[in-house]
């Protein structure tokens, strides 16, 4: 049985063994040299020793790292995995294919250790992922996390092959990134009195405030760590809806420029950034700005989701912008204030992702269009007119549910490509991410138990081929990497409670719609 997470592509059992030991030594061109050091810093965290390293020449004993310009068949992210009883070769056709080899040898690090044995059975392995956008969405704005956790997080998706950190840091209840141009960000926005407990209907307050931010210093260091990693962290602005925080740190962005506090309730407030006002959008320029700078990724998130448009049907300015640009109504105002950061952006050579309340026909034809929720005939329109799409169906990937109401399998058995599509459009779905909304996420101990083990079921499902998938397959491999998640701290639900069964969560359900909420 490949023991593997993600499954691979295709995994061949030979004879015999290599035997691990502190004596091996490995080999690698200097380009590899961040890969090595990586790799021994976990060999030492994780097995107590290291190996010897060696940057002159391969070798016929020992660990070989390879760069394998006859590899294009399996991509960028692609590898070839050897060993026999005297070597272990890891190639790719670059160097991401390469650290993404490691992380299968990693596994098999793992077992020999769990086995007692220090032998790993030899093989010879073919990898190539199924999806080149394999993500984690994490909130850090309803509750900050510090970036010990999120770099805690960053190690265990590069460990699963994923490649994508969202980082959703600005919400109605805190804005978490220093903005050195708009201090009052982080003095106010960072901030709120108190936090609500319970529900989003419950009257109870946990009874201390809340508070946290990353310095621009602190983001440089996540976006180095994840860069490492091989994995891209794409910052969140979101624009016009969830401004509560920067709306209580400056208020004339908003339509009534009256002074509001951070919300310490959750739910969809009717606070919105104003668009009949120039300034709104020179603050969101200017905010994009600092954020292009400390992140390098291709692409910005702009969020556009739940952005009632209330407050925009009262204001004067609003109604003024819709007139004198010719909209329709606000629904076509908000695709005039996105369409408006789109151009922005796009002159800076950055593309725009969004969430798919954002689509329009007058969208850029660049953006990606970030699927949570919506009619699937909309959703549909726009990947046939070739739209890219990410797709995080919030029934099938969204991780701040229970397991009773999204148990283990319903992640596992997601296929991200929507049922019927034609296969001309395919390549269109650039895979999924799995969102961690953190209203109910307070510290690392329930960021654990939510995440994990969905996570790693959706990695699977990011990464293996469909016709490789298979669920009892899966469950029987999932030990090993919990055991992982044990070595580096971070807690996890157990496999007793991860696939409730259907009569129970029927039951659950049921008490949950009879009787009263507290």
């Amino acid at each position: 049985m490949v023991s593997i997470i993600p499954k691979p592509v295709n995994c061949v059992v030979g004879r015999g063994s290599f035997n691990l030991s502190s004596d091996v030594k490995i080999f690698a061109p200097k380009e590899c040299s961040s890969i090595v050091s990586l790799l021994n810093e976990w060999m030492r965290e994780t097995l107590g020793f290291e190996f010897k390293e060696a940057f002159d020449s391969i070798t016929n004993k020992g660990i070989n790292l390879t760069l394998n310009e006859f590899l294009k068949n399996l991509g960028k992210e692609g590898y070839r995995l050897e060993i026999n009883e005297t070597l272990i070769s890891v190639e790719g056709n670059a160097l991401r294919g390469i650290f993404y080899g490691i992380q299968s040898l990693k596994q098999l690090f793992l077992e020999a250790k769990k086995n007692h044995s220090g032998k790993i059975q030899a093989q010879t392995i073919e990898d190539y992922p199924r999806f080149p956008w394999r993500g984690f969405m994490f909130d850090v704005g309803r509750h900050f996390h510090p970036a010990e956790t999120v770099k805690k997080m960053l190690e265990i998706l590069a460990f699963l092959k994923m490649n994508v950190l969202h980082f959703h840091f600005n919400e109605d209840q805190g804005w978490r990134i220093e903005i050195k141009k708009y201090p009052k960000l982080t003095e106010i926005g960072s901030k709120r009195k108190d936090t609500l407990i319970g529900s989003h209907i419950s009257k109870k307050y946990r009874g201390i405030p809340h508070e946290g931010y990353y310095t621009q210093d602190e983001v440089k260091e996540i976006v180095e760590y994840a860069s490492k990693r091989y994995i891209s962290v794409v910052p969140e602005l979101e624009i016009p809806g969830h401004s509560s925080a920067a709306i209580a740190s400056y208020p004339e962005l908003s339509c009534k420029d009256n002074q509001i506090e951070v919300r310490m309730r959750f739910g969809i407030s009717p606070e919105i950034y104003c668009a009949g006002k120039e300034q709104t959008f020179q603050f969101l320029q200017d905010v994009l700005d600092e954020l292009m700078n400390l992140f390098p990724s291709e692409i910005i998130h702009i969020g556009g989701d739940e952005a009632p448009k209330k407050r925009w049907k009262e204001c004067e300015k609003c109604q003024e912008r819709i007139t004198t640009e010719g909209l329709k109504d606000e629904k076509e105002l908000q695709e005039y204030v996105t369409n408006r950061i789109a151009v922005y952006l796009k002159e800076k050579g950055k593309r725009i992702m969004g969430w798919n309340q954002i689509l329009g026909d007058s969208l850029d034809k660049s953006a990606i269009a970030h699927y949570w929720f919506g009619k699937k005939s909309e959703m549909r329109k726009h990947l046939y007119e070739r739209r890219d799409f990410v797709m995080s169906n919030m029934s099938r990937t969204y991780l701040d549910y229970n397991y009773l109401m999204f148990p283990l399998r319903r992640f596992y058995n997601f296929d991200p490509i929507p049922k019927d599509t034609d296969p001309e459009y395919y390549d269109n779905v650039l895979g999924l991410e799995a969102p961690l909304w953190t209203e109910w996420v307070p510290n690392l101990e329930r960021l654990g138990w939510q995440v994990f083990p969905r996570l790693i079921a959706s990695a699977e499902v990011g990464w293996t081929q469909k016709k490789l998938m298979d669920y009892s397959d899966f469950k029987k491999r999932l030990p090993l990497i919990l055991s992982y998640l044990e070595i580096v701290g971070m807690p996890h639900a157990s496999l007793d409670e991860v696939d409730p069964s259907n009569f129970n969560r029927f039951i659950r359900l049921y008490r949950w719609l009879r009787w009263p909420k507290i």
